[in-house]
């Protein structure tokens, strides 16, 4: 449905929004909901009228659902799961087939979740984009432009122009707003016409998707009860993977995997390739055969002046471990607070420019850390051991994996250590980073652990919509210093008490200074704190506000 507002401007504000959104996936979507319930005017300009009916994106992590529930979609989202709600959305690595004697449980996100207030969900993009839809509908102040694709963006001193096209009849407009985001994909128009060089690296892998219909696959999947997406390790592919993943429970799935360079639809056994990759035959019946290129991508920078680039226009790399939707919406939820910082009077330069310095290192870690470093390890792990060769070597190797499965899940934990916009000590500071550890410690650059107050109500709850202050057995003088000393830097801060009893215990700080996307901006171990040591807390933010 589409959910245009005619578009206008005023004397005081010529404009026709604030920010203009280039691409209305799911990240595009996110970020115009951050915006519209912080009172910012935007324009999301998407090229399809509906979402794309192809069942890719589907992991989203326990911090990815911590978002949908900030942008008041959470409950809606986990009714549209496509699974059932009883049936469990857990992973399996396995060697040779599907129906191989050698498997584990893999990458099992819901391991994490006392570190996080919601639980992990699992179901395919579209089914998200509809959700996200649905919730940008319910915003007055964000105006949808679906069936219409930007071509051209300029930026001067005093904003920037989008030139856009509608698909269906070649309409052409031009729109403008103070900043623009591109959401465009990998191929992003904004990111090129913003002059946003990338690195690239392509390992020359043609992979192919396939979405197809099996009843019989389901049935020989039995065996593995509340599992819902399947890695197969096979020799001859030296790492790389073929990847089952169910749309439905019981008929349709989506399957990703090598294949020759010069296949298409049409030259290739893709019936074949899915029985040995199942190790039995079964009844298929295709639905889409699409194809992509198994490559890395990342921007130089996230910024350009008054543009802006995330999700797969940042960042892009091939669909193992559902990274790619995780990480955009981290970008979305973390542009968005800045930009309306900025827009609202209160945000600087040098906080628009954190966005760049927290979000970019992230991804280059959560490639070389997580994403390459897993096809290396599968790599060497094949060839080192074979079944056939060796046994007794190759069985002790696999429960050893099986244990670093459970530690990856542990370690993937981006952080903003070494951030501007955290404080540290210098002995202490790291860098940005997915790799970390989950604490229940309240930690300067980390997510803010759950803890439930004495009320029952967890402390998300009471998080405000600028940064929060968290205090924990803390004197009331000392409040009301802060409360003054951040009016005067013109800071929006809720200050959040509670007694020094409970699970806030569990952050081993008496003061913890929380940003508006729940990290952890600073932390005191003292509840009495004077005027100059304020001041100097305050100095974390000061660097990011006007």
């Amino acid at each position: 449905m589409q959910t245009n507002r005619p578009l206008s401007t005023t004397s005081q504000n010529p404009h026709d929004a604030d920010v203009i959104i280039a691409g209305g996936g799911p990240v595009g979507m996110g970020l115009a909901i951050e915006l519209g319930q912080r009172g910012v005017r935007c324009i999301v300009v998407e090229r399809y009228d509906k979402p794309q009916p192809i069942p890719k994106g589907q992991n989203l992590t326990t911090r990815t659902m911590e978002h949908f529930h900030a942008w008041g979609a959470e409950k809606q989202l986990r009714a549209a799961r496509t699974i059932p709600p009883g049936y469990g959305i857990g992973g399996l690595t396995t060697y040779g087939t599907l129906l191989s004697p050698y498997y584990y449980d893999w990458l099992q996100r819901e391991l994490v979740k006392p570190y996080y207030s919601q639980s992990n969900e699992r179901l395919p993009q579209y089914a998200t984009e509809a959700v996200l839809r649905q919730r940008v509908s319910e915003l007055p102040n964000v105006q949808t432009m679906y069936g219409w694709e930007a071509d051209t963006v300029a930026q001067d001193e005093a904003g920037v122009s989008v030139s856009i096209t509608e698909r269906s009849n070649q309409n052409k407009r031009v729109l403008r707003a103070a900043y623009v985001v591109g959401s465009d994909g990998a191929r992003s128009r904004v990111r090129e016409q913003a002059g946003i060089s990338q690195s690239r690296t392509s390992d020359d892998r043609l992979m192919v998707l396939l979405v197809f219909r099996s009843t019989g696959l389901h049935k020989l999947l039995e065996r593995y009860p509340d599992k819902a997406f399947y890695n197969v390790l096979h020799p001859g592919l030296k790492g790389y993977w073929k990847f089952f993943g169910r749309v439905d429970l019981g008929s349709t799935w989506f399957f990703h995997a090598p294949v020759p360079i010069g296949t298409t639809a049409d030259n290739f056994d893709f019936h074949a390739y899915l029985e040995e990759a199942v190790g039995a035959p079964i009844d298929i019946e295709l639905q889409h055969v699409g194809f992509w290129d198994l490559r890395f991508m990342l921007a130089d920078a996230y910024r350009n002046g008054r543009m802006f680039i995330a999700g797969d226009a940042a960042h892009s790399h091939p669909p193992y471990g559902g990274y790619g939707i995780n990480s955009g919406l981290e970008d979305a939820r973390n542009l968005g607070w800045k930009l309306a910082a900025s827009l609202q009077g209160w945000g600087s330069e040098g906080l628009l420019d954190s966005y760049d310095a927290e979000r970019r290192p992230v991804f280059r870690s959560t490639i070389d850390d997580f994403i390459a470093k897993s096809i290396e390890n599968d790599r060497s792990f094949l060839d080192s051991h074979d079944p056939e060769r060796d046994r007794g070597a190759f069985e002790k190797a696999w429960r050893e994996r099986a244990v670093g499965a459970v530690g990856e899940v542990h370690a993937f934990e981006p952080n903003y250590e070494g951030s501007p916009g955290v404080s540290s000590h210098a002995a202490t500071k790291g860098a940005c980073s997915a790799k970390g550890s989950h604490l229940f410690d309240a930690r300067p650059g980390h997510h803010l652990a759950p803890a439930k107050l004495l009320s029952g109500e967890n402390i998300f709850e009471a998080l405000g919509a600028g940064f929060t202050l968290l205090a924990i057995g803390v004197p009331q003088p000392t409040l009301d210093r802060f409360r003054s000393l951040a009016a005067e830097q013109n800071l929006p801060l809720t200050i959040c008490t509670a007694p020094p009893e409970g699970e806030v215990l569990r952050y081993r700080a008496a003061l913890v200074l929380v940003r508006p996307d729940e990290f952890v901006a600073w932390v005191g171990n003292t509840p009495d704190i004077s005027d100059a040591e304020i001041r100097e807390v305050l100095q974390v933010v000061q660097a990011c506000v006007n």
